[in-house]
C-alpha cells in the first residue's frame, strides 16, 4: 500500500462507521454494493462502477441514478470487459482533479 494511504479497514465494525468515513470523503469509488448504496443514501457523491447485466435498481441507458442524485454510472459495454468502465472512471477523475487544479 502507498505511504500515502490510511488503511481503516481496523477501524470499520459497521455500517455506521462507514456512513462516518464516507460523510468524510469528496468521493466514493464503488461497484454495485452495499457502500455504493450507502453513499448514495448519504448523498456522498459516488462514482458506480456496474456490470453489463447490472441490479434491476440502476436500471438500464443511464448515467445516474433516480433514486440517488449524487451516483455517477459507469458501465461496461461488452460482458466482462472493465476496460471501458475503468478508462472512464480514470477520465473523469483526471477532469475532476484539473477542475480542483485550475
Amino acid at each position: 500500500m502507498p505511504p500515502s494511504f490510511t488503511d481503516l479497514g481496523p477501524d470499520i465494525a459497521d455500517f455506521a462507521d462507514t456512513a462516518a468515513i464516507m460523510a468524510n470523503l469528496d468521493l466514493v469509488i464503488s461497484s454495485c454494493t452495499g457502500p455504493a448504496h450507502l453513499a448514495g443514501a448519504l448523498g456522498v457523491p459516488v462514482w458506480v462502477v456496474l456490470p453489463h447485466s447490472p441490479d434491476w435498481r440502476w436500471l438500464m441507458g443511464r448515467e445516474d441514478s433516480p433514486w440517488y442524485p449524487t451516483a455517477r454510472l459507469f458501465r461496461q459495454t461488452r460482458r466482462g470487459d472493465w476496460s471501458g468502465p475503468a478508462e472512464a472512471v480514470a477520465r473523469a477523475l483526471r477532469g475532476l482533479v484539473d477542475g480542483l487544479e485550475g
